[in-house]
């Protein structure tokens, strides 16, 4: 008995048509993972219980050039610290410590 084939799609591969279906993204995403560091809080490193709104050195670090606060995802800080570091450069920027636009 022979069975009949049907193609699916253009290209005939067989996932919907699309060319490449089974190197896709995902592929791409976990070489780029295996390449990346993990990122660390640094506030963790340093044990740090509280963050002054005065230091305005250490928050700085967490504002970007225009002005606005990094998010945890870029700086790498936890959520604990990066609610924190969030609150102070608000105090800061209240008292002008930190201007709120460059």
């Amino acid at each position: 008995m022979k069975v009949k084939t049907t193609r699916t799609g253009k290209t005939g591969t067989g996932r919907g048509g699309r060319l490449g279906a089974g190197k896709g993204l995902a592929t791409k995403r976990r070489d780029k993972t295996a390449l990346m560091r993990k990122k660390v809080c640094r506030l963790c490193v340093n044990k740090a219980k509280t963050l002054d709104y005065k230091d305005t050195r250490t928050l700085e670090m967490f504002i970007k050039d225009r002005g606005k606060i990094v998010s945890s995802r870029i700086s790498g800080n936890c959520a604990k610290h990066q609610r924190m570091v969030a609150e102070a450069i608000k105090k800061a920027r209240f008292i002008s410590l930190i201007p709120y636009v460059r």
